[in-house]
């Protein structure tokens, strides 16, 4: 515990820029600063700061040493924020973004479920067909579909879906069935812009190599639902995922056109900012989430 505490007043004393406000940040004395900070600097037997009458400032060896705590420091509050949080009841109003595909047909069905459960939270949910900017649009949580390119954000998955190759029954009457991945370059494919790739697809043979598919067509959107029913009015084929297309699939309305293919799978994660789990209205809709999905496929 006292190496905490020296290591707490000195990162203190550096970001404070003096003893007397790192000392009001902790709430402790000026003199029980300087005593954690002189047995740190006693203990590495080095000098950690420069003390003049008008400022103290890092040595060398000081900030070096200041970098590599910081980190330290910040899990253990990390970890002492979740344990009190752990024993809180979820409150407070929850921010969420959602694409509108999946936010319509899967999450939109199950929130009662969730506002009974947690009646202290107020969920306001935003359908979103682009990646929101987290921090900066003050959202709590992000469901995402596919690759996650963001190092600074965290994630936990919720559940898997599978895409694959549809069109209609009407398409194929007048364009032909393609019979293989290298037939498709003579279709229309339908384009959807807000992936990372839109121009692209990533196909995996039965032996499981995996093929770029370049795609070109007469539709470009922005919405999962509005590129299934475009699909389904017979303006293409769209490359979909399962939780979109299963009961057009069982209708009739559109046809598996490549069966045999290994089905490629994309993971459904909840995105949040590092810390953000800990707060119990965050970990409460992320678990919710999980429970509901983790099991099954969408």
């Amino acid at each position: 515990m006292d190496r905490y505490r020296e290591m707490e007043a000195f990162s203190a004393v550096v970001d404070q820029g003096g003893f007397t406000d790192a000392a009001r940040k902790l709430g402790l004395s000026k003199s029980t600063v300087s005593k954690h900070v002189f047995n740190l600097e006693e203990r590495l037997g080095a000098r950690l700061l420069n003390r003049t009458t008008r400022r103290v400032n890092p040595t060398e060896v000081g900030i070096a040493y200041y970098e590599r705590i910081r980190h330290a420091l910040n899990v253990a509050a990390e970890a002492e924020a979740h344990v009190t949080s752990a024993l809180a009841e979820p409150a407070g109003t929850l921010r969420v973004s959602v694409a509108s595909d999946f936010g319509l047909t899967h999450l939109s069905p199950i929130v009662g479920r969730f506002l009974s459960r947690y009646p202290e939270v107020a969920l306001n949910m935003e359908f979103e067909n682009r990646h929101v900017e987290i921090a900066s649009e003050r959202y709590d949580v992000a469901i995402r579909i596919g690759e996650i390119k963001d190092p600074a954000l965290h994630a936990r998955e919720i559940c898997q879906t599978r895409l694959r190759l549809v069109a209609s029954p009407d398409y194929l009457e007048k364009h032909g069935h393609p019979q293989r991945i290298d037939d498709l370059t003579a279709h229309k494919l339908l384009r959807q812009s807000n992936n990372a790739t839109p121009n692209v697809w990533t196909l995996t043979t039965p032996s499981g190599e995996q093929r770029l598919v370049y795609t070109a067509g007469p539709l470009t959107i922005n919405d999962g639902q509005a590129l299934l029913n475009a699909a389904i009015e017979g303006l293409g084929i769209a490359y979909l995922p399962c939780f979109l297309h299963e009961e057009a699939l069982q209708a009739g309305q559109l046809v598996d056109l490549l069966p045999d293919l290994p089905p490629d799978l994309m993971a459904i994660r909840a995105v949040y900012l590092p810390g953000r789990v800990a707060e119990p209205k965050v970990r409460a809709f992320i678990d919710f989430l999980v429970e509901e999905f983790g099991s099954s496929e969408p």
